[in-house]
């Protein structure tokens, strides 16, 4: 065993001691002494950490472990919350590599200090990097280097707050009349992010906007949030713009408006997307299914009208939200297999499968296949899980599986490639799992990271002895819309008419799909 590993064996042991122990036969000054203590030594192990990530990162070793990209490695492995953000810490505060090859110091090197020390913390970290970011590229490198050590001595007291209200200072006071910043700092800065959903299933969007994306989208709110348009909550509410409407129509409904600027900014936003969706902007393909919204749900959330349904891009969306989509459109069900004309199988005809075979996937997997991977189903490609396609694979849906670029790009029969194999027993059967490539073999995992409700249906099952076993093997009943809803499969004909007559929908005969 090396020296290295034996230490971290026996600190291992020691953090074994100290979790058993408790303070208290000490006095309460001691007692708060400790906890100063711990936290510094938390923060020092975190600079200790940076160190192990580059050298992860400058051999490749998360191959090793199975995962595809350093990024893959921080989240799944060492289970950081915001892997980006520590990638980007550890550029900042470790020694890296020129491309010749020399050892270059670090570009914060005094925040790098104090936190090997102990003195800061990741959030006092993150603060002065964001300053440091908006520092504008014209800024020479001596006083780039002086504000990186006045910041990293304010972070030693200050609260990551309290660095950011100063870095507004010093970046007033490096740039006064703002003539340094040019495009290249805007185009660096320029960002829009949209938050996970949360208990409600509401997100947060934020964004940084350039001059001009600014500029344009002040023309679209002027437009199209004007009191009385776009309101979803007035069914005589002019639509789009208010260039088209009646005047008086928008005078009446401006005056029934009682929406906030930023709720009629919001449904401007909503109005401008659902024309770019369903008004062709977006094309007729993306990555072989519609650019529309398309949704699955289950027969159980059919039948009680009730749950949360999953869109092929990731979102959730309220099943009552899916109905209102469907009353605004001309919906129908489909059914393949046994029912219709879709060919579901090509067997070597063609390599890449079709908006039919998608749809079936995306109804069995709802995204990438390989465990602990949360890409959506919208951003994968279809994978010959069975074979590969170079080794005689098939373009048969029951031998395919979804999966990100990233991990399809993975499978091999290299050591640190992996392989997937149908799982035939529990309650993962008929479903591809993964395994690396390894002696002894690893068992096949799936992913059940997309379908959460299957979870807690089985948890549920398992707490009441009496109920009947829930019936996951069935695929879901998949509700497809056309233009707001895309059209997708479901596997038994006798619940077409059913739902068909729940929400009033008129029921075509031999319904085929166009698979182009």
């Amino acid at each position: 065993m090396s020296d290295l590993v034996a230490k971290y064996a026996a600190l291992q042991d020691l953090l074994d001691e100290i979790a058993k122990e408790t303070a208290d036969a000490h006095d309460d000054e001691t007692v708060a002494q400790l906890s100063i203590t711990h936290e510094t030594v938390v923060r020092q192990f975190e600079s200790i950490g940076n160190r192990r990530i580059l050298e992860v990162s400058d051999r490749d070793a998360h191959r090793t472990v199975g995962c595809v990209t350093v990024t893959e490695f921080l989240q799944t492995k060492l289970r950081i919350t915001h892997p980006k953000k520590r990638l980007q810490a550890v550029r900042a505060l470790e020694p890296m590599h020129a491309m010749t090859g020399e050892k270059l110091p670090p570009v914060c090197p005094n925040t790098a200090r104090e936190l090997a020390a102990g003195t800061v913390g990741p959030d006092h970290v993150y603060a002065v990097l964001d300053v440091m970011k908006k520092i504008p590229s014209a800024v020479d490198l001596e006083q780039r280097a002086r504000a990186e050590k006045v910041l990293a001595e304010f972070a030693t007291t200050l609260t990551p707050k309290e660095i950011t209200a100063a870095g507004v200072r010093i970046l007033a006071h490096l740039d006064p009349d703002g003539q340094l910043t040019d495009d290249r700092d805007r185009a660096r800065n320029r960002k829009l992010n949209l938050g996970c959903q949360d208990s409600q299933l509401m997100s947060t969007l934020t964004a940084t906007l350039d001059p001009i994306t600014r500029a344009l989208f002040d023309v679209v709110l002027a437009k199209w949030a004007a009191p009385g348009m776009n309101n979803p909550d007035d069914d005589q509410s002019p639509k789009g713009d208010h260039g088209d409407a009646d005047p008086q129509l928008l005078k009446e409904a401006a005056d029934r408006d009682h929406r906030s600027q930023s709720q009629r900014n919001h449904d401007a936003f909503k109005a401008l997307l659902d024309a770019a969706v369903n008004g062709g902007l977006l094309g007729g393909s993306h990555r072989g299914l519609p650019p529309q919204i398309i949704v699955s749900i289950t027969d159980a959330q059919l039948r009680e009208h009730a749950g949360v349904a999953r869109t092929a891009t990731g979102s959730d969306l309220p099943i009552s939200d899916v109905v209102k989509l469907a009353a605004d459109a001309q919906p129908h069900l489909a059914v393949f297999s046994d029912v219709t004309n879709e060919p579901l199988f090509f067997g070597r005809n063609r390599r890449l499968a079709s908006q039919a075979q998608r749809l079936m996937a995306f109804a069995q997997y709802k995204g990438c296949s390989k465990d602990d991977c949360g890409v959506p189903f919208a951003h994968t490609e279809m994978h010959h899980a069975e074979a590969d396609w170079a080794d005689g694979g098939l373009t048969d849906s029951p031998h395919m599986a979804p999966a990100c670029g990233r991990h399809n790009r993975a499978v091999g029969s290299e050591p640190h490639q992996w392989s997937t194999e149908k799982i035939t027993d529990g309650p993962d059967r008929g479903r591809y799992g993964w395994r690396r490539n390894a002696d002894p073999p690893e068992r096949l995992r799936a992913n059940h990271e997309h379908r959460i409700d299957e979870l807690l249906q089985q948890h549920s099952a398992s707490d009441d002895p009496c109920a009947d076993p829930p019936d996951i093997e069935e695929p879901p009943t998949v509700l497809g819309i056309e233009h707001r809803l895309a059209c997708i499969a479901v596997e038994r004909l006798p619940r077409a008419p059913e739902f068909a007559q729940r929400f009033d929908i008129s029921w075509p005969q031999n319904m085929v799909i166009d698979a182009a």
